[in-house]
């Protein structure tokens, strides 16, 4: 039994059910969302042959200062980095350090800024110098992947509607949808309910309703999904070390579809790759 509850009455923990908000959150999301798709665009500049990770955590640490936003992951369940910066086979929540990236590296860049109690979740791939053909191609793969998992979200469908879009493009482009980890409704929590698989079929899951918020967040192989955690117990690589790539937005459901909080106001959303015809 899927629970839903207006966001101004609901506790400040994830109780399993699902949020709905307002008008005023709406407008707090974008704020906080658009903070985090601007640090995205600066860093585009930044990320090159050579480029330490920790100096781009140091630049979103300092970027969020500057505009008033504190980094969610800073000292989140004894995290102690601004951002997750996961390289080539990496798929989520590296960690960053200081070694140089390489030419030909793929790196997702992961911000996701508290402003005025409002969480802005997103990351994107970078490509870094020239790369080679197969992992352009992932990173196109796994951006369209997001793109048509949002076309499906919509009031009266079901979370698995995003799953299935996600999944059944992916494997018809002959690569596979990690399943150990998925999106998740965010707002004045950094992590809430529902989780939001990308992977399903369209008649499982919660009902979408208008004002839910929530992260879509797939995570696509070139090989095999299947995936491990590291020693350092946030570090996640695929098992096979095939390239993994991954794109994430925040999305509100609105009365006719859903708004994308954090799309790039420069055009960035896909930073090294050609515009979208």
């Amino acid at each position: 039994m899927v629970n839903y509850i207006e966001a101004a009455t609901a506790p400040s923990k994830n109780t399993g059910a699902i949020r709905l908000y307002g008008p005023d959150a709406f407008a707090g999301m974008r704020r906080a969302c658009q903070l985090t798709a601007r640090c995205l665009d600066e860093l585009a500049a930044i990320v090159g042959p050579g480029v330490p990770t920790d100096v781009i955590d140091r630049f979103v640490f300092e970027f969020g200062m500057d505009h008033g936003a504190y980094p969610a992951t800073l000292n989140y369940r004894g995290y102690m980095k601004s951002s997750c910066t996961s390289i080539n086979h990496v798929v989520c929540h590296g960690i960053p350090n200081d070694k140089p990236l390489r030419d030909g590296d793929i790196v997702n860049i992961d911000v996701t800024y508290v402003l005025d109690g409002w969480h802005g979740d997103s990351s994107r791939m970078y490509p870094v110098g020239e790369i080679k053909r197969s992992a352009e191609r992932l990173l196109e793969v796994t951006y369209e992947s997001l793109m048509r998992g949002i076309a499906a979200v919509r009031p009266g469908a079901r979370t698995g509607a995003i799953g299935e879009a996600i999944q059944a493009y992916a494997e018809a482009e002959r690569c596979s949808v990690v399943r150990d980890f998925c999106g998740h409704g965010v707002g004045s929590l950094f992590h809430d309910s529902p989780n939001i698989l990308h992977y399903g079929r369209a008649s499982e899951g919660p009902e979408l309703r208008e004002g839910m918020i929530f992260t879509i967040e797939p995570m696509i192989n070139l090989g095999r999904p299947h995936v491990k955690v590291l020693g350092d117990g946030w570090t996640a690589v695929t098992r096979d070390r095939s390239l993994s790539a991954q794109y994430e937005h925040t999305v509100g459901v609105t009365a006719t579809g859903c708004e994308i909080f954090t799309l790039s106001p420069g055009g960035l959303d896909r930073p090294g790759l050609p515009p979208q015809g």
